[in-house]
């Protein structure tokens, strides 16, 4: 299933410490399976709140008890960690401890796997999964005794290296298997071209792309029907989310007005199949022009239409 899948697959977890003194720790947790959310943590209990039904019926119920419990151990251990060594090292309170870990699939059937904690917002840990080893990547006391700590505890180490080879890679099979619907979600992008004026000089081209799903995207410009390199006078947005769970975009092209060229806006989208929208951009005073125009043509045609009915009505009433 996984061979025949365009892509590759993430499941990651990011983890928030919040350590307001010596007796008291806020602990937040989200897991992702790509950019859907399927799991937080619920601070108080340290239990697991699965937000999808499909979620939950991936694993046997004994699976989801043994990692919950297993989660539990991890949390206790960083905390106990920290604690002891900020008063030995008289850090202050409060403080911010940020981890990320997780799995990436690619279709080959290959993987890659990382743990990281960053302390107050600085990179502090690193857990590398083959060889079991902790690695300081921060070079100041506390992060030195804190990785010597982690390295002794074998049996916790252990278990890090068998959720990050073995559970995540497999879970995430699963996942994907029962989140189908889900992953392989399409909404079709909308996509509107306008321009702005900085400066009589200067004429900026903006393309707005919206309501967009899943999440990549190409988006380019078109300059007499060729793509436009990049370059200082092309600009494009990183990919930014909506409150629907769509995404959006611009992609913003510097011109000089009235340069006698034409120009387009090119999006290619997983829902557009092999098609692409194309959305061209014209001097609306040109366009209002060019209508006038031909309006008043058509009404003098009319007039001449319906003058030379008449004539010939006319004469033919006289023979």
């Amino acid at each position: 299933m996984l061979a025949d899948r365009e892509g590759s697959y993430k499941l990651h977890v990011f983890q928030t410490f919040f350590f307001h003194n010596a007796s008291f720790v806020d602990t937040s947790a989200w897991a992702f399976l790509e950019d859907i959310i399927i799991g937080i943590l619920q601070k108080h209990t340290w239990n697991f709140i699965y937000l999808h039904p499909w979620v939950y019926g991936a694993l046997p119920e004994a699976e989801w008890e043994n990692l919950q419990n297993l989660f539990r151990v991890y949390i206790h251990n960083i905390i106990l960690a920290l604690h002891g060594h900020v008063e030995l090292y008289q850090a202050p309170y409060p403080f911010v401890l940020q981890g990320a870990a997780g799995c990436d699939l690619y279709p080959n059937g290959s993987y890659t796997n990382f743990f990281q904690l960053a302390y107050d917002a600085h990179n502090f840990l690193s857990f590398d999964a083959d060889s079991r080893l902790w690695e300081e990547q921060h070079e100041y006391e506390l992060a030195g005794q804190v990785e010597r700590q982690f390295n002794n505890l074998t049996g916790f180490s252990s278990t890090l290296q068998y959720l990050l080879n073995i559970t995540c890679v497999n879970y995430m099979k699963k996942f994907i298997e029962c989140g189908t619907t889900a992953l392989e979600r399409q909404e079709l992008p909308v996509a509107t071209v306008f321009a702005r004026t900085p400066s009589p000089a200067q004429l900026l081209l903006v393309c707005r792309v919206t309501g967009f799903y899943p999440r990549p995207i190409s988006v380019a410009w078109l300059r007499d029907g060729q793509e436009v390199p990049p370059g200082p006078a092309l600009s494009t947005s990183s990919i930014l989310p909506n409150a629907d769970l769509t995404y959006q975009l611009r992609s913003i092209l510097a011109v000089t007005p009235r340069d006698g060229h034409s120009y387009a806006c090119r999006v290619r989208h997983r829902s557009l199949g092999t098609r692409s929208l194309l959305v061209p951009w014209g001097n609306t005073k040109v366009a209002l022009s060019v209508g006038i125009t031909i309006a008043v043509l058509l009404a003098v045609a009319a007039a001449l239409a319906g003058a030379i009915w008449h004539c010939r009505r006319r004469g033919s009433l006289l023979t």
